[in-house]
């Protein structure tokens, strides 16, 4: 039965092209321009809900972040993921303070 399997015509399927979704970028170091516009982007619409509590605050969080990924790639030609620059976004406002203000 070995045999026969290993010789059988099951063909390797390739593998699946990853949805738009799915798609990963890769991480490369940001520019401080790139950082800045993050942080005015962030700030100005509220990302961390300071000025007043959101009721669905998911769902508008990834809608900001959504309009950062467009707004980098407009002006920069950079295509970040949204898990990255939520990943820089807690990391400056963590390790590198004084840079957030």
């Amino acid at each position: 039965m070995a045999e026969k399997i290993s010789g059988s015509s099951v063909e390797e399927s390739p593998e699946p092209q990853p949805t738009t979704s799915q798609r990963r970028y890769k991480a490369t170091n940001m520019a401080f321009e790139e950082i800045v516009e993050i942080v005015s982007i962030l700030r100005r619409e509220d990302y961390d809900g300071k000025k007043e509590p959101y009721t669905q605050p998911n769902m508008l969080k990834d809608k900001i972040m959504s309009s950062v990924v467009t707004a980098l790639e407009a002006k920069f030609g950079t295509k970040r993921s949204k898990e990255q620059l939520r990943k820089q976004w807690s990391d400056i406002k963590s390790r590198e303070p004084e840079q957030y203000w």
